[in-house]
């Protein structure tokens, strides 16, 4: 005897299992995007810096190293026009006593007014917290101007980011 637990149990699965291959597809094509748009010895060159160091001495590759700490979100940034833009930022101690950097992060680009900008934004947010040296990710709230009122409403209560 079947019942609906069974069958809500193979959706579920079946669902994961879709869920894991676009997920892993989406990696892949954002990975060969970025290689091809990038030369990884400049890439690794990046990686290798302290962030706290480029933003301490005003270095103009802070945000080149910030992009290159993005993930798939980088694919869909650069390849829309778009770009990181450090509005401002300060150096806050943690509660273990190291040092890491609260940025608020500003878009340039074709991503002003993409439709996609609230994902873009969450995967942003998302990338550069996996950085030891980052503690905080905001966005500055006059981004909440290229929104019409339904995008907006909708990045605030759903977008997972916060505005400043």
């Amino acid at each position: 005897m079947n019942n609906g637990d069974d069958y809500t149990g193979v959706s579920d699965e079946l669902e994961d299992k879709y869920r894991y291959q676009i997920s892993e597809a989406i990696q892949n094509e954002a990975e060969r995007l970025v290689s091809e748009r990038n030369d990884p010895i400049e890439t690794s060159r990046l990686l290798s810096l302290s962030l706290l160091e480029l933003f301490e001495s005003e270095d103009k590759s802070l945000v080149p190293a910030l992009m290159a700490r993005l993930g798939p979100v980088r694919a869909a940034l650069e390849g829309h026009g778009g770009a990181l833009v450090v509005s401002r930022g300060e150096i806050e101690v943690r509660s273990d006593g190291n040092r890491a950097l609260s940025l608020v992060i500003d878009l340039d680009g074709a991503c002003v007014s993409c439709g996609a900008a609230p994902g873009t934004l969450k995967g942003i947010q998302d990338d550069l917290l996996h950085d030891d040296e980052v503690c905080k990710v905001r966005f500055a709230s006059s981004m909440l101007d290229w929104f019409d009122e339904i995008q907006r409403d909708f990045v605030l209560k759903f977008g997972g980011v916060t505005f400043v």
